[in-house]
């Protein structure tokens, strides 16, 4: 028990990214006709530090919300206003100004007790997911899957912060296939801040000069269900098609597209594009056909035991061939990996979302 105790908390550590006010509010300011009467919930939030609870408690009379709930994780919880170290979970609940000022204190917030440690997946935070009309947070990128899944089971309209990757998952891809969520209007680079005892990385990791420490993620999107204007923009394409610039993949039906702004106007069928695509992706233009992962079930081929071959020469036996679109090539490639069977040589893209234009 100790020994999943320690490893549960380490876990929550690494999960620990405190979004920026600046983020929250670029994207938010883009779906305030949703949040008129409703009551939301930031369910991942520890509110001496989370900026969810800042925009939504000093923004409740202009977005005309009805409730503010946040609840946090025990082990990051302590007193909220007395700043006193605490072991008892909590969650909070804001309903409005109460004295005119527009200010949140703590005469208007009420500070519930909770039983459990405050995790979304406990019965009385549930029962408080139950409560809400949309969740907004930043969830623990570990628990993405369970996260969204326990979304989609209640039937919640959501805003939460994801990684890029995540759209990957035979979990989610379906989803987005399923236009059940999409993305919403910022994906990218994003800072976060971290806490003090954070691990340092080799990139993408600093310090400020007040000692904060931060990392920068540049694979970041929001994930939503809510619908919203830049969704049903078209896409303005401009390349023609030519089978000299677009391969066809030797094991998908489909031509390689590596980047979005290159899909071809005047092709029909299906096509390869990379993940980027879905940041620029309306329902109305195309619809989305499938991903190049194998446990997608759409490659028309299966490869033998592969040798891979690195960029300096070393050779190894593989089959990870299969788990993506591979393109035949006619003499090995200058400083990237490639593959070698029955003679022929290929190199391996990276995922790519298969998509069709509508007629």
């Amino acid at each position: 028990m100790a020994n999943k105790n320690l490893n549960k908390a380490k876990e929550a550590k690494k999960d620990e990214f405190y979004t920026q006010l600046e983020d929250i509010n670029n994207e938010l300011r883009h779906y305030r006709e949703h949040f008129r009467g409703k009551t939301v919930l930031c369910n991942c939030d520890d509110p001496r530090v989370s900026n969810f609870f800042t925009y939504f408690a000093y923004n409740f009379e202009f977005l005309g919300l009805k409730k503010l709930i946040t609840t946090c994780y025990k082990n990051q919880n302590i007193d909220l206003f007395s700043q006193n170290k605490s072991e008892q979970a909590v969650y909070l609940v804001y309903e409005g100004d109460k004295n005119g000022n527009h200010v949140p204190n703590a005469e208007e917030i009420g500070v519930k007790p909770l039983k459990g440690d405050g995790d979304f997946r406990s019965k009385e935070c549930i029962e408080l997911l139950k409560e809400a009309d949309i969740v907004v947070t930043n969830p623990p990128f570990s628990l993405f899957r369970e996260y969204v899944a326990q979304l989609m089971e209640y039937n919640k309209k959501f805003l939460i912060i994801g990684n890029q990757n995540n759209v990957t998952y035979k979990e989610i891809f379906p989803l987005l296939m399923q236009n059940k969520i999409w993305l919403g209007y910022k994906s990218g680079d994003m800072a976060f801040k971290v806490p003090a005892d954070s691990e340092p990385r080799a990139t993408r990791y600093w310090e400020d000069e007040h000692g904060q420490k931060w990392r920068s993620l540049g694979n970041i999107c929001w994930f939503t269900n809510l619908d919203h204007k830049k969704r049903h923009e078209d896409l303005i394409l401009y390349k023609t098609y030519s089978p000299e610039e677009y391969p066809k993949y030797d094991n998908f039906d489909a031509i390689e597209v590596n980047k979005t702004e290159c899909i071809p106007i005047d092709y029909e069928e299906m096509m390869g594009v990379p993940l980027t695509f879905l940041d620029k992706y309306s329902p109305d233009q195309f619809e989305i056909l499938g991903i190049t992962k194998t446990w997608f079930g759409l490659a028309n081929k299966v490869y033998p035991e592969q040798v891979q071959v690195d960029k300096n020469g070393k050779e190894t036996r593989v089959t990870k061939l299969n788990d993506g679109a591979v393109l035949e090539i006619q003499c090995p490639p200058v400083g990237k990996n490639y593959y070698k069977v029955d003679g022929k040589l290929y190199i391996q893209t990276y995922p790519r979302i298969l998509i069709r234009r509508k007629k």
